[in-house]
């Protein structure tokens, strides 16, 4: 099946011993095959608009953005159906959120249906509160998780079983 749709993600390898097992039952993107991450920018261009001009544009406002320490010490909630992992700091993500976010002005993050776009990476959305607050519980437990942030990749795919799939990597600067 043909990708209908990509993002900007960035992956956080390191959360998956806390979060993989969770994520597989509380999160639908995890099915589809998309790793622990926090979103750069979702839904980003349709595939077909994907050109050697996005690219080289993607690769220009990755590459002036410097590598950053994160760290994921706090587990947060969006109401009573999203529980997530705050990263600290959040600047970053939100920098190359709206960087991309000029060069794209149709791309507009989440569609446009947040006021606020909070970095974050899902644990677990749209199950009972309980279900979600023993994940919240066991998460906790295994924090804080730290990374390096060196890379913003482009994925598609569609809302079928293993469809996303990495299309392009793009570097950070070195700082």
């Amino acid at each position: 099946m043909e990708p209908t749709e990509t993002a900007l993600i960035v992956t956080v390898p390191e959360a998956e011993p806390a979060v993989g097992r969770f994520r597989s039952a509380l999160d639908t993107a995890a099915g589809w095959g998309v790793p622990a991450h926090v979103t750069v920018l979702y839904p980003f261009l349709p595939p077909d608009r994907i050109t050697d001009e996005v690219i080289a544009d993607l690769g220009r406002i990755c590459a002036a953005t410097p590598r950053f320490a994160v760290s994921f010490a706090e587990v947060k909630w969006f109401g009573d159906t999203v529980v997530w992992l705050a990263p600290d700091p959040d600047d970053a993500f939100r920098q190359l959120t709206a960087a991309v976010w000029r060069r794209f002005p149709e791309a507009a993050p989440y569609g446009g249906a947040h006021a606020e776009v909070v970095p974050h990476l899902t644990i677990g959305h749209d199950a009972p509160k309980p279900v979600l607050a023993e994940a919240a519980e066991a998460v906790a437990g295994r924090l804080p998780i730290r990374a390096t942030v060196e890379a913003v990749r482009l994925i598609s795919g569609t809302a079928a079983p293993d469809s996303w799939h990495t299309r392009h990597e793009f570097a950070l600067g070195r700082g």
